[in-house]
């Protein structure tokens, strides 16, 4: 396998520089652990690597600037991932690879008003009024039934939708990426057999890496954009991780096939099969972006729900009011989005921007951004693991100017989930933690060993090079307390 070159920027940069296909160079953000592992893994001869995508998202038509990777970077579908490409209008391409089959997963973070001390002595109630009143695990149905008609009205309309039906505030919206709602969802894009996936499923969290979260705030590290979101020492949040479920996967299948066919048509070089694309403005690319659109929307309005059953158990469980369990933000990181951004001609223009488990960053001054955050920056949301920790970051202008407003989203994988489940079993996982006072409450002990915490990379060195390259700083560090899974 031929070598891959990858030159040190600086200590948090790397480039591999444009060579042969390439149209624009690589760019990782990574310290020199994470860029040893990259590369061990061409010495090893695996076909499926990070590098390699790298490499050949790089090659495709009207990309912006580099193809990016964030410092939790591993291989995916395609795309590595932790990438970012942004694309020309004009000349570019969208890919089911770029966007991922779990359309718009993301986090949602909510804020009570509760100290860790208060929860800590209602915590196993807390956990079983969770563990009940939100549906989790593979193939899991809530309490929301739909039609297809109603479905086309959730694809449309997002966590609006949810909210219009009981589940949630209307302020919830406010703190939502897009709202909670991006324009250009076309259901009649959306096959009938996704939307029957979908019948049963908003409001639920799924299973693999989802899941829902009890944290508490252990440090601060900048009071000032700490404040601005609302943030103090001890306080007690949640965390909710999922997306569209099996309405996102079914359209990632439908349209493999289709852009499979436009790639062809258009001959559009790729260098991966799982690269297939169109170009953005012709019909194909038009008819898939309109089904990633109504993917988005099914993602934010599954986690609107959720958080109402989070704030109905918290209710139930620990004697506080609904309304006081208040949105902190919530974001996605597998999603395709029109922005405007610096272009390479030097100009700001609309791009296509797809982050395949990568994070909207947004600096100061945007407006997308909340009223209440616009001075400091998005808030970013980054999960670790059920045993370690998590980080809520903001946006900068660095940020901004380097990655299209991009960060990381997680610790990553460094292993398979085959390989986890065959090096743990999810009972010792459950008591081991629960010796260090967290309780896991999962509905499938594989499905537990499957995020089992030594399955991931270590979440503080990949957030140390979000925060030390400038792209996004840290504002707090997160301890789990009560982690449901599916």
């Amino acid at each position: 396998m031929e070598n891959i070159d990858v030159r040190k920027l600086d200590e948090y940069r790397w480039e591999v520089p444009k060579k042969g296909e390439m149209l624009v160079p690589g760019r990782i953000y990574g310290d020199r652990d994470i860029i040893d592992h990259l590369q061990a893994d061409i010495k090893a001869g695996k076909e499926w690597n990070a590098l390699r995508q790298i490499v050949n998202v790089a090659c495709l038509p009207g990309i912006q600037k580099a193809s990016m990777a964030m410092s939790d970077v591993h291989p995916g579908y395609g795309f590595p991932i932790g990438g970012v490409g942004a694309f020309d209008m004009k000349t570019g391409v969208i890919s089911v690879a770029g966007v991922g089959y779990d359309i718009n997963c993301g986090v949602r973070t909510l804020k009570t008003g509760l100290t860790r001390a208060q929860v800590e002595k209602k915590k196993g109630a807390l956990a079983d009024a969770l563990f009940e009143g939100v549906p989790a695990g593979l193939g899991s149905t809530g309490d929301i039934r739909l039609s297809v008609d109603k479905i086309d009205e959730v694809l449309v309309k997002g966590a609006e939708f949810s909210v219009e039906i009981g589940y949630g505030f209307k302020e919830d919206l406010e703190y939502t990426e897009e709202n909670g709602k991006v324009r250009g969802a076309t259901p009649e894009n959306v096959s009938r057999e996704a939307k029957q996936r979908q019948f049963k499923q908003v409001g639920t969290l799924g299973s693999g890496n989802h899941y829902l979260e009890v944290q508490y705030v252990e440090e601060i590290f900048d009071d000032t954009v700490a404040k601005a979101y609302g943030l103090v020492k001890d306080q007690v949040l949640v965390s909710i991780h999922c997306g569209s479920r099996a309405l996102g996967h079914q359209i990632g299948t439908d349209y493999l096939k289709t852009l499979e066919a436009a790639s062809k048509k258009y001959k559009i070089p790729i260098r991966d099969k799982e690269l297939v694309c169109a170009p953005i403005e012709s019909d194909e690319g038009k008819k898939y972006f309109g089904a990633v659109n109504a993917g988005i929307n099914a993602a934010f309005a599954n986690r609107q729900a959720i958080a109402h059953l989070t704030r109905k158990a918290f209710s139930k469980a620990m004697g506080v009011s609904e309304e006081s369990v208040k949105m902190l933000y919530d974001i996605g990181h597998n999603t395709a989005k029109l922005e405007r951004h610096l272009a390479d001609d030097g100009k700001e223009k609309q791009l296509l921007v797809m982050r395949k488990g990568a994070t909207r960053a947004f600096g100061p001054g945007r407006d997308e951004v909340p009223k209440a955050y616009r001075k400091v920056g998005q808030p970013v949301l980054i999960g670790g693991t059920m045993g370690t920790c998590s980080y809520i970051l903001h946006g900068t202008e660095q940020g901004m100017k380097e990655t299209f407003g991009s960060s990381c989203h997680g610790a990553g994988r460094n292993m398979s989930r085959e390989q986890a489940k065959r090096q743990w079993r999810g009972d010792n996982i459950i008591n081991e933690l629960s010796k260090r006072g967290i309780i896991i409450k999962g509905h499938s002990p594989a499905g537990v060993a499957e995020e089992a915490p030594g399955a991931y990379k270590d979440v503080n060195e990949v957030v140390e090079v979000m925060h030390n390259s400038g792209i996004s700083k840290k504002v707090a560090l997160l301890r789990p307390m009560i982690c449901i899974k599916g």
